[in-house]
């Protein structure tokens, strides 16, 4: 009986493991905010972090942010503007596993192209505007609906969702994230614009050879990093 219970306290910690091992981890104090002037930055994966201020120097400031109070840089060809906000833009959410985002959408067809958050789940509240948002699950099935004002819809992590403008007004949509990093992959851009050699793409999207320059030159040429050797 009693190697019966460790087996299972055995099993429940391995099925428990890859859950614990992909969330931020936890705060070891109530917060951390970074000091710059404090040695030199630690890098941790994909993020550069710096030691903690002196908490008794710290004042509501330090966890006060304002470069959301208004739209990012509008797109042109697809009437979007995105404000992302990590502990690199407002270090007082370092530590605290969560982000934050501001979309807006012009009206009469502004979208937020499919993309998908490797790292995070996302909920997005309407602040404005009719909006038509949704994600597909792994299966292919389509989970998408119009949210009005003050409705809210989660995008699980790792789905490929979207948005966009069916109001005659402009549209602002408020998302937040459960990791401090959540990063984003734009299908389109990543797709069509990082390279990937024509015959793959045309295969796989029934493309003419013609059709694929066409996308592809609205994304530019391909990073210099990401390039193939």
């Amino acid at each position: 009986m009693l190697r019966h219970h460790h087996v299972l306290l055995l099993l429940l910690a391995v099925l428990l493991l890859p859950a614990a091992a992909t969330a931020d981890p936890d705060a070891l104090q109530d917060f951390c905010v970074p000091d710059p002037g404090r040695g030199r930055p630690v890098e941790l994966a994909l993020l550069r972090t710096y030691p903690c201020k002196n908490p008794s120097n710290l004042t509501a400031g330090d966890f006060t942010f304002s470069g959301a109070r208004a739209a990012g840089n509008f797109s042109a060809d697809l009437g979007f503007a995105g404000v992302s906000v990590t502990p690199a833009q407002f270090p007082g959410l370092n530590t605290l596993g969560m982000s934050f985002a501001r979309a807006d959408l012009s009206a009469a067809g502004g979208v937020n192209p499919p993309h998908y958050h490797p790292r995070a789940t996302e909920t997005a509240l309407v602040l404005a505007g009719r909006v038509y948002a949704g994600f597909v699950d792994t299966g292919g099935r389509l989970f998408a609906r119009v949210l009005a004002k003050g409705d809210v819809m989660v995008f699980p992590r790792g789905m490929v969702h979207f948005q966009l403008n069916v109001g005659d007004a402009p549209a602002t949509v408020y998302g937040s994230f459960n990791s401090e990093n959540p990063g984003i992959v734009r299908i389109p851009a990543t797709v069509f614009g990082s390279g990937i050699r024509a015959a793959v793409l045309e295969r796989a999207f029934g493309l003419t050879a013609a059709e694929l320059r066409r996308i592809e030159e609205k994304f530019g040429p391909p990073k210099k990093a990401e390039m193939e050797e």
